[in-house]
């Protein structure tokens, strides 16, 4: 045996850990895949319909990521108060499609290009607004759709 210096953060009298295999993991990640390409899909057929032009506040970003955020708030509502989904249900739409959709690294590289060009109170405006709104999207659309809920089971 060498004298070697033993890592004092090293446990010696903990049991070697095994490696976790992701049973059933598969579906899961198929679903978000699927769905993930549903979601750019129509997002990319939003920027060809309503194309944003070098410089211009992005409109198209913006109403797409409030968009998106309004429907995950209904969605979360509906799967967890109403409808007992399917196990990759959530994953399909909610990650897949809603987060293909939903453009967030767009929205990041939006504001990079506006800095960039010298737009920086149009960054700035554009950074503020896209996080008021989509927080307020999500919050406005679980809360209208709880109520619309409770109408309707009276």
């Amino acid at each position: 045996m060498r004298n070697e210096p033993i890592d004092p953060d090293a446990d010696l009298h903990t049991p070697a850990r095994r490696a976790v295999r992701p049973h059933g993991q598969a579906a899961v990640v198929a679903a978000v895949a699927v769905g993930g390409g549903i979601g750019a899909g129509a997002r990319y057929g939003a920027s060809l319909l309503w194309p944003t032009a070098a410089g211009a506040f992005p409109w198209t970003t913006l109403v797409v990521n409030v968009t998106g955020c309004a429907i995950i708030g209904i969605f979360m509502v509906v799967i967890t108060d109403v409808w007992a989904a399917h196990r990759l249900v959530r994953p399909f739409f909610g990650t897949g499609v809603l987060g293909g959709f939903t453009t967030f690294s767009t929205y990041a590289v939006d504001i990079q290009r506006l800095a960039d060009g010298g737009n920086a109170r149009t960054a700035l405006a554009y950074l503020a607004l896209t996080l008021l709104a989509a927080l307020a999207s999500v919050w406005a659309a679980a809360h209208l759709t709880r109520r619309v809920i409770e109408w309707r089971q009276r």
